[in-house]
């Protein structure tokens, strides 16, 4: 009896600490719409500062709570909401989850950034762990006495809120009608900045408090995670009823305890099952939600997406492998397999065009999918051994058809759910890889043949090999990455233009008037699903292959949401958009980062300032997320529209080609460096629309805009031309004057309009001409 209440009391106090976060996001949520993914993040942030507060700094205890929850929470709610949040009205489902992905990552590198990651910090619990209390035998710290009543007390006090409040009326009805607010004399974004204050004040207090009951030293990644697990929680209460979100933190907490106190001593998988019960409740209770009905109308959003001809794709897909190899002699061997692994990241970021930018559903676990194909292709097509190990193509194909299968096993039971629902339900799986399937090291039965699933946490996926390709060279892998690339990009939007791209593209507008003209929206779904797993499916084996070695650190989700955002970043409805993506994600950091490393060793008196430019670098690719909620249809579309208008003026397209290649040619001659050849580049095409207005202005200019350029300034009239006609009129109208009946001369009108700017309060009644 006193173990099964010592695992209840601990399950309680767990659970009281994910009501707490779980009961902030609800609050978010239902005041605009938004489910913060960054929710855990500030709970980390907030957890390290009082940190700081308390164990480094030295100040007392309950002004250093004070402090983070009356000053620190507040204002990084507010803060968040006036510069972010409250521009991704009228966005997509994917914009706003990708926007609070981008805080997340930003608030994670920040951190990692002022604490250092390698250096061990304990958050001691309030009274310390020897202020206890002993009730049947059963220890209850003080600490988690306080737990118990903060969850009990915000449960109270927000239902009473949301039910027996003004304020909390008004909270509701800034997502449900802001317009209707607005009308009755109230300020939707003041109210819903409010709800943004007191919801980050709610992540910061779960961090505060989580970090002691877990057990650990602080750490970024991880305890970001931990508040995450509160999204089963809140959607328990599907993201609306607070005392049903209460009760399953609570459920949530005592199942997980329980399940560690009388789980069998043979269940030697029982922690990675206990890891990942948050994940496999979430994707329950998805499950078994009732959905809302299929929206009857298109939503109209800010994302703009254009479709490219095949004929143009093949042209550009060409381009890009001449490019590639071209690069190639430029870059030195070490810098290939960068290259290479950007290359397999954006083929699984292609897979995100077709579902996301087509389609318009989510996936936020692409990786993990990868990471199946991977482990079915590394039991079923290593063959040799030692460096003469190679994959055959058998196992490449079982490989892909397993990430397809798998990914139909995910959408069949989640083919109802839509939106950020069914992006939650991707998330739980992909939670569910990391935590259950990666950490399955150990030799067991399955299916009656005895084998590790990811044995000793390592995969050594050897090259592929199929006739006279070997992929062990570095040259030869290259190259067919961006053929493959190339040849899945044509195939992506030969596939749009498609009868049956057209009807996911009526599906992603219009679920209900597809349905009603005869689509077959489940086996639509499904067949989607199925080809977008199985791209990334391929990419993952291709990542595999270009590491050689990998762990379950390779797929973590956190990778696959930062791939994800990048893609939106650069524009996820188009194949251009993958490219940037992949090649970011999967090369960029890694480049930057290690190039600022390397300088820092070669330069060690700077090495403090490469350090900062290294973390900043991190730091600033999450603020590129951000922007997303100014420019939702991505980088690329910005892009594409500003080339278009040099079509007009080819020369000046000619032109930049012709200093690209003298650029190479000079990179070639090792006369400038390769950074310096790729900053130059990029920088020449991306300023070529302006050059181009500014050089060849006749004919990239409209003729309002010829005319507005033409025109000389009122306060150059008379200076770098003769005065017009008609002046004193113009004059007038400028300076919204009365209009005159009377005509005047040029002189005349220069004077009265320098009197009447002298003795404005005056009028113009003074002026006698």
């Amino acid at each position: 009896m006193t173990l099964f209440m010592t695992f209840t009391v601990l399950g309680l106090v767990l659970g009281a600490v994910y009501a707490i976060a779980a009961s902030g996001l609800v609050l978010t949520y239902n005041t605009s719409g938004i489910f913060n993914f960054a929710h855990g993040a500030q709970a980390m942030i907030g957890a390290f500062l009082y940190y700081q507060l308390q164990a480094v700094w030295g100040v007392p205890t309950i002004v250093s709570v004070a402090l983070m929850l009356l000053v620190v929470g507040p204002l990084m709610g507010f803060l968040l909401h006036r510069f972010v949040m409250g521009g991704l009205r009228d966005t997509a489902e994917v914009t706003k989850i990708v926007v609070t992905v981008a805080i997340l990552l930003g608030f994670v590198a920040l951190s990692q950034w002022a604490w250092d990651p390698q250096e061990a910090r304990m958050s001691k619990m309030f009274f310390g762990a020897d202020s206890y209390v002993t009730v049947r035998g059963v220890t209850i710290r003080y600490h988690e006495i306080i737990c118990l009543l903060a969850a009990a007390g915000i449960a109270v006090g927000l239902r009473l809120l949301f039910t027996r409040s003004r304020m909390g009326v008004l909270m509701r009805a800034t997502v449900d009608d802001p317009d209707l607010l607005r009308l009755n004399g109230h300020d939707p974004e003041r109210v819903a900045g409010l709800a943004w204050a007191l919801g980050s004040t709610l992540a910061v207090l779960a961090g505060i408090l989580i970090t002691p009951v877990a057990g650990g030293a602080l750490e970024a990644n991880a305890l970001t995670l931990l508040v995450i697990d509160a999204f089963a929680a809140a959607l328990f209460g599907r993201l609306r009823s607070i005392p049903r979100t209460f009760v399953g933190a609570m459920v949530l907490g005592l199942t997980s305890t329980y399940l560690v106190a009388y789980a069998p001593s043979e269940w030697t998988w029982v922690t990675n099952l206990r890891d990942a019960l948050p994940m496999i409740v979430l994707f329950v209770v998805l499950l078994v939600l009732p959905q809302d009905r299929l929206r009857g109308a298109a939503v109209r959003t800010r994302e703009r997406y254009e479709v490219p001809t095949v004929r143009r794709a093949a042209v550009w897909a060409v381009v890009m492998v001449v490019a590639t190899v071209a690069f190639r002699q430029l870059i030195d061997d070490s810098s290939v397999g960068t290259l290479i692994l950007g290359l397999s990241f954006a083929i699984i970021a292609l897979s995100l065009t077709v579902l996301t930018g087509y389609a318009g559903e989510l996936n936020l676990a692409p990786v993990s999918f990868g990471a199946i194909a991977t482990i079915v292709a590394f039991h079923s097509g290593i063959s040799g051994t030692g460096l003469a190990a190679r994959m055959n193509l058998v196992g490449l194909v079982a490989g892909v058809l397993a990430a397809a299968v798998t990914g139909a096993l995910v959408a069949l039971p989640a083919l109802r759910l839509r939106g950020l629902y069914l992006a939650l339900a991707t998330l739980a799986f992909g939670g569910f890889v990391s935590s259950m399937v990666l950490r399955e090291t150990q030799t067991r039965s399955w299916f009656g043949h005895d084998f590790a699933i990811f044995p000793n946490g390592n995969l050594i996926v050897s090259p592929l090999a199929v006739g006279p390709l070997d992929f062990a060279d570095q040259n030869t892998f290259l190259y067919s990455a961006a053929a493959v690339f190339a040849v899945l990009g044509v195939g992506v939007v030969a596939l749009r233009n498609s009868g049956y791209g057209r009807r996911l593209a009526a599906m992603k507008d219009s679920p209900a008037a597809a349905a009603m003209l005869g689509q077959r929206l489940v086996r639509l779904k499904l067949s989607v699903f199925m080809v977008s797993t199985a791209i990334a499916g391929l990419g993952g084996i291709f990542m595999s292959m270009a590491l050689t070695s990998v762990t379950s650190e390779h797929f973590v989700y956190v990778l696959s949401l930062s791939l994800v955002m990048l893609t939106v970043v650069g524009g996820i409805g188009y194949v251009s958009g993958a490219l940037f993506g992949g090649l970011l994600a999967g090369g960029g950091f890694t480049l930057v980062v290690g190039t600022f490393n390397e300088l820092s060793i070669e330069h060690p008196v700077h090495a403090e300032t490469f350090g900062i430019l290294s973390h900043s670098f991190l730091v600033m690719t999450a603020l590129v997320g951000i922007g997303v909620a100014q420019n939702p249809s991505g980088n690329f579309f910005e892009i594409f529209h500003g080339q278009r208008t040099l079509a007009r003026a080819p020369e000046v397209r000619y032109t930049a080609l012709a200093v690209t290649v003298l650029l190479y040619l000079l990179a070639y001659a090792e006369v400038i460096g390769t950074w310096t050849f790729g900053i130059l580049v990029v920088v020449l095409w991306q300023a070529l629309p302006a050059l181009g207005r500014a050089l060849r202005p006749d004919r990239l200019l409209s003729q309002d805009e010829l005319a507005a350029r033409a025109a000389t300034p009122l306060e150059l009239l008379g200076v770098d031309t003769p005065y017009p006609d008609r002046l004193g009129e113009r004059l007038d109208r400028e300076l919204g004057l009365p209009a005159r009946h009377r005509q005047v001369t040029p002189v005349q009108s220069v004077v009265i309009a320098a009197d009447h700017s002298s003795r404005p309060e005056e009028g113009v009644r003074h002026v006698t001409v």
